[in-house]
């Protein structure tokens, strides 16, 4: 069984399930910086821009998730788990007008791990 690189939790869970029934199909983009932090960001599914630049980590609630290969050179060695937090984040990312904005929390991966990280493409 292959180790994800990304995961979600039920509140968060929750939190896509209401924006995909207003939205549809949606995307993530963990945040590299500027005027957000680092902070994933949620988009509708194609409005935010991919490119070679850009590294898919997996799938959170039946959405793709990307971070930037330059920032997946500081995080590869982490396993990124998707939460929500009450607050209003500075970005553009969906769940804003909310009053809720997503998180990342991470922890290292355990040796016995490694060997069965899923494959980014």
């Amino acid at each position: 069984m292959k180790t994800p690189r990304v995961l979600i939790t039920p509140e968060a869970e929750k939190i896509v399930a209401q924006l995909k029934e207003r939205f549809g199909e949606l995307m993530f983009h963990q945040s590299g910086g500027c005027c957000d932090g680092s902070q994933p960001m949620c988009f509708e599914k194609g409005e935010f821009k991919t490119g070679d630049s850009d590294v898919l980590l997996g799938e959170i609630a039946d959405c793709e998730f990307y971070m930037s290969r330059d920032q997946f050179e500081y995080w590869q060695h982490t396993q990124l788990s998707i939460d929500v937090t009450p607050g209003r984040g500075s970005s553009f990312s969906l769940e804003i007008p909310m009053g809720v904005r997503f998180i990342v929390r991470s922890r290292m991966y355990r040796p016995e791990e490694v060997a069965y990280l899923a494959e980014i493409r």
